[in-house]
């Protein structure tokens, strides 16, 4: 096998992509299993993501999802397995959400950052939006935003 970024596209990729978000903000980050899982997670609407080392395990996740307008999309639940981070697979993860935006048709992509995290996305050339800090599930984010 080798590493790469799938769209989801059978139950077992579902799987994996939910194991990689439980670990990372569930367990990780104490969110509460009741913010971290939605109805989008279940429509139709929502790409989701998994990435696969060369072993075949899963150790990235990410989801996209319609936005407030048809050309906007809203990259979410973007993670990554803390024995892995540092590999380049958030950067692999965020081309492969990319690029089935453009697919789609979306010409902008909307995220809000945790705060720790905003650096990583501004090297994807992201770029800040909100005005001030603000919590989601109990952690500081920012809203960013690109132009694709």
């Amino acid at each position: 096998m080798i590493d790469r970024v799938v769209r989801v596209e059978t139950d077992q990729q579902l799987a994996d992509a939910l194991a990689v978000r439980h670990e990372v903000f569930v367990e990780g980050q104490d969110v509460p299993e009741d913010l971290e899982y939605d109805d989008r997670d279940e429509s139709a609407d929502t790409i989701h993501f998994v990435a696969y080392d060369a072993e075949g395990e899963a150790v990235g996740a990410a989801r996209l999802v319609p936005y407030d307008d048809p050309h906007t999309g809203k990259v979410q639940r973007v993670a990554v397995r803390e024995s892995v981070r540092g590999e380049g697979w958030g950067r692999r993860l965020m081309d492969a959400v990319e690029a089935a935006a453009r697919a789609a048709g979306y010409d902008r992509l909307v995220l809000d950052a945790q705060t720790h995290a905003v650096g990583f996305y501004e090297r994807l050339d992201y770029a800040i939006t909100s005005d001030e800090v603000f919590m989601d599930a109990g952690i500081p984010h920012l809203s960013m935003r690109k132009d694709l």
